[in-house]
């Protein structure tokens, strides 16, 4: 069990940033290790904030993290090993199973539908009215 808890706070630009915070506060700043396929990342940040016991965790994203598939990252504490958080990217061949994605696909073929149906619709009203 770790003596941190950490809060997503966003994911942007290709940076996921959390708040971890230490209970008690006060605590000294942990050393923390996030993990893409077991092997540590690089670049990853952790700033002290103005409140004590606080500290901003920067999470860079690999370039070559990014593809077809699904990519976690493991954020553990490095001294008791615990899991503080994890993140997902799940891109191409991978989504096609995706509810949200089914989703989108759905939306876009009822909009299609909806224009020639339209367009029907108005050709019909031509032809009678001619």
């Amino acid at each position: 069990m770790s003596a941190y808890t950490l809060t997503k706070t966003r994911f942007r630009d290709g940076i996921w940033q959390g708040l971890l915070v230490g209970e008690p506060r006060g605590i000294s700043a942990p050393e923390v290790v996030v993990t893409l396929e077991e092997v540590p990342l690089r670049g990853v940040t952790l700033t002290e904030t103005a409140d004590p016991g606080c500290w901003a965790l920067d999470v860079p994203v690999p370039v070559e993290a990014v593809g077809d598939g699904v990519r976690t990252f493991v954020i553990r504490d490095a001294e008791s090993g615990a899991r503080l958080d994890s993140f997902a990217l799940i891109a191409g061949e991978a989504l096609d199973d995706d509810l949200r994605a089914e989703i989108s696909l759905l939306r876009a073929e009822l909009d299609l539908l909806k224009r020639a149906f339209r367009q029907h619709c108005l050709d019909s009203g031509k032809t009678r009215s001619g």
